[in-house]
């Protein structure tokens, strides 16, 4: 038994099951531990969380993690009572089949378990092949359509029913940490200059964003809504030290290593001079990956924001990724929180890293 004690903040936020346009459990959460520490806090029609400290700063620092997370929709019942669905966000559909999940519906919770046709009753082509969509369902132990809608409707959510578990320190597994950690860690920061009580010049606005898996949507309308100068997304990232993954493809990068930090056309590069600066004051180790192109984050949103925006990305290292049993060293996420609170805290007024 780990005796890392995992914060209550984060514990509860991957916890809380919100898929893309269902993000209400995880909003709450951010809501219980973020609002108090924010000298103003909103929502909008996006069902983004934004929270401001020291409103009257210079510049103005955006900090978005997003907090809604793979799931699956139920789109069709069929007479017999199973479920049908379609994937919110990018699955593996070689993991979907055999697992439990939890459909939100508005009576509560129901159990459930995806099936498919049992190995056994495969021919030796049928087994080489991964299941379509449409050939796996939803089993709620319905015995009739009629039997099923009275529990779960077309448009509800399931989400896969693994929780976050330590097997070893600091290193847990969660079906998603992708992002519940960016999330936390931009309302962590939040936090913890809130506590300081220390003269910050710049503005600092923590967005728990939505909708990122199908699109970076929440990003894109938070960015304009903000309007900063500056911003960092925290999102996780690769981590490249497993079997079958080639350095020479993916880069090096390792679980426990520190935060990722992002190179490329869609990072600032004074913000990530800036970012590099601040790990080295506050001795937290650090990675850098390189990517050509605009990344797959909340970061590709925001830097296209408006007139544009200086833009850094923070990654937290994770194994297995998009699975219901993602793998990350959580004393990652606590040196991303603290990396960050020091980067804010260096912003000086007028500098808005135009170069």
């Amino acid at each position: 038994m780990s005796s890392y004690q995992v914060p209550a903040f984060l514990a509860e936020l991957l916890h809380a099951r919100s898929p893309s346009g269902y993000e209400a459990e995880a909003q709450a959460v951010f809501d219980r531990h973020v609002k108090a520490a924010a000298d103003a806090y909103a929502g909008d029609a996006l069902g983004n969380r934004l929270a401001t400290l020291n409103p009257g700063g210079d510049p103005v620092l955006m900090l978005a993690g997003h907090m809604d997370e793979l799931g699956l929709i139920i789109t069709y019942i069929n007479k017999d009572g199973f479920i049908y669905f379609d994937t919110i966000g990018g699955h593996d559909l070689s993991v979907i089949s055999g697992r439990r999940v939890i459909v939100q519906t508005a009576g509560g919770p129901v159990k459930g378990v995806t099936g498919k046709r049992a190995i056994h009753l495969m021919d030796d082509e049928d087994r080489k092949k991964v299941p379509k969509k449409h050939e796996i369902w939803i089993d709620i132990g319905a015995r009739s359509k009629a039997e099923a809608m009275e529990r779960v409707s077309i448009g509800d959510v399931a989400t896969y029913d693994h929780e976050l578990e330590l097997f070893n320190g600091s290193i847990g597994t969660a079906r998603a940490f992708d992002n519940k950690v960016g999330a936390y860690v931009a309302g962590e920061t939040l936090i913890r200059l809130a506590r300081e009580q220390k003269k910050l010049a710049a503005k600092v606005v923590a967005v728990a964003t939505s909708q990122e898996e199908i699109g970076v949507r929440g990003a894109t309308t938070s960015a304009y809504a903000v309007n900063p100068h500056i911003a960092v997304a925290i999102d996780v990232g690769h981590a490249t030290d497993h079997p079958d993954c080639d350095n020479r493809k993916f880069g090096e990068t390792k679980l426990g290593g520190g935060p990722i930090l992002c190179r490329g056309a869609n990072i600032n590069p004074k913000i990530f001079d800036r970012l590099v600066k601040a790990a080295k004051k506050a001795k937290i180790p650090y990675q850098v990956e390189a990517d050509p192109r605009p990344t797959g984050t909340d970061a590709r949103a925001i830097q296209m924001g408006r007139g544009g925006v200086a833009t850094g990305l923070v990654s937290i290292p994770l194994r297995y990724m998009h699975t219901p049993s993602e793998v990350v060293d959580l004393e990652d996420v606590e040196r991303c929180v603290r990396l960050l609170v020091e980067f804010a805290k260096g912003l000086e007024k007028g500098d808005y890293a135009h170069w």
